[in-house]
């Protein structure tokens, strides 16, 4: 069977020429387990979060013995060791990620009557911070290849009202900072950098989250560095981080703000997971190079492209294009049933419309809004038109497929078997084709 699978393979691309994409594989690759076949993958995945009762408890029974739950010594600890990993000066955590894009964009006094740019291939935190805020979103397209915001499409959508650049380094993949940073200085924009599943991503070893002026972060359920709920800002501006503290802890009697404390439990779960979110980060990145490699070499398989100047992503998820007509048109629906059945877990990412979805209209229909803005500039079927994104819209509809991180911390074994899925796939197209 190892023989003959790893002969269909060469076969399979492109003739004896073929390069051999799986070496040391005992899996058949005959027909596709949709189609009553074995499946390629018969074990489980990692499981998520991970919790070492040996190692990770003892921090966390401490703190709640202590009587001590609301933000204390943990917390501070857990923001100070942040700030030492991401290279930064200061750490303020929240409850979440998405109120930590709130209390950035708060403080750096970005509201009524002012455009944010950002990305529509994020999820929705990202946009309703603005929102929350009283600014209006404007949303530059993706380059495809990277999945990320499109620094030439920044730099159109700029107008006088523009005060500020969002850029998300989307699945822990990062943005063209250097060139956005470029942008930003040129038209005296701030920027506050979406990093939330991003965490020790870098560009050139610095970190991204320090380039803007400020970053944030989440570590809910599904992160890396999962505490259930939680998020952070890091900057280097200890006046604006002094008015981020306040602002999180009920402003005080200087300024107005909201209650964002973090808990001390969940700052002991963090600290607990910072152990071996490093040694995790790599084994992320080793196996993702490496299903490069390989999957690169199944026609109408992409893989993203990283940035030459990035020397380390977080691969919150690994994306590719999936190209259909080189698949006998099967739909990308029913490529990804046909990988799931083999145990290939895999998704589709984001979907397409989230520039010009009604939740945007809902806040423009608010009283805040209506006074703070004219009728013209809410007049929202002249914003879906302002704000149209084709390349991202063609990208989340008919190409994205991704794999989730849990799914890069296994092992080369489990990587052979992701190449081996999509490559039989490949191989019997056209009878998945003629059944769906």
């Amino acid at each position: 069977m190892k023989n003959s699978a790893l002969t269909g393979i060469g076969i399979g691309i492109a003739g004896s020429a073929a390069p051999n994409i799986i070496t040391g594989s005992s899996k058949s690759i005959d027909t596709p387990a949709i189609l009553g076949g074995q499946k390629i993958h018969t074990t489980g995945w990692s499981d998520w979060p991970l919790w070492n009762p040996a190692t990770d408890e003892a921090r966390l029974l401490e703190v709640i013995r202590s009587g001590v739950w609301s933000r204390s010594r943990t917390v501070t600890e857990f923001e100070q060791k942040w700030a030492e990993v991401i290279g930064a000066k200061r750490c303020l955590t929240t409850v979440n990620g998405t109120n930590a894009l709130i209390c950035a964009i708060k403080n750096l006094d970005i509201g009524a009557g002012d455009e944010v740019i950002t990305t529509p291939f994020t999820f929705i935190a990202t946009t309703i911070s603005i929102l929350q805020n009283g600014a209006i979103p404007v949303f530059a397209d993706i380059d495809p290849s990277t999945l990320q915001i499109d620094p030439k499409k920044i730099e159109e959508k700029i107008t006088p009202r523009t005060r500020a650049i969002v850029p998300v380094h989307i699945y822990g993949l990062p943005a063209d900072m250097e060139k956005i940073m470029s942008i930003a200085k040129k038209h005296n924009l701030l920027v506050v950098e979406d990093a939330c599943q991003a965490w020790l991503a870098e560009i050139n070893h610095k970190k991204v989250g320090t380039f803007g002026d400020a970053g944030c972060f989440s570590f809910q359920n599904s992160k890396h560095c999962p505490m259930g709920e939680g998020g952070a800002i890091v900057s280097d501006n200890e006046e604006y981080m002094d008015r981020c503290y306040s602002y999180h802890n009920f402003g005080g009697l200087k300024i107005t703000g909201t209650k964002m404390r973090l808990s001390e439990y969940q700052a002991a779960i963090g600290l607990a997971q910072l152990k071996r979110l490093d040694e995790q980060t790599t084994t992320r990145n080793e196996n993702a190079d490496y299903l490069r490699l390989k999957l690169k070499e199944i026609p109408g398989i992409i893989p993203h492209r990283l940035y030459d100047n990035v020397t380390r992503g977080a691969y919150h998820l690994w994306p590719f294009r999936y190209k259909k007509a080189e698949f006998k048109d099967l739909s990308r629906a029913d490529f990804m049933k046909a990988l799931n059945a083999e145990g290939i877990p895999c998704g589709s990412g984001y979907s397409a419309g989230l520039n010009t979805a009604p939740y945007i209209k809902d806040a423009f229909d608010s009283k805040n809004f209506r006074k703070m803005y004219t009728a013209d500039e809410l007049n929202f079927d002249k914003y879906v038109a302002r704000n149209q994104c084709p390349l991202n819209d063609h990208a989340c509809s008919e190409e994205n497929v991704s794999f989730s991180q849990r799914i890069l911390l296994g092992s080369r074994s489990d990587m052979d078997d992701i190449v081996m899925a999509v490559k039989k796939i490949h191989d019997n197209a056209d009878r998945l084709a003629a059944k769906s």
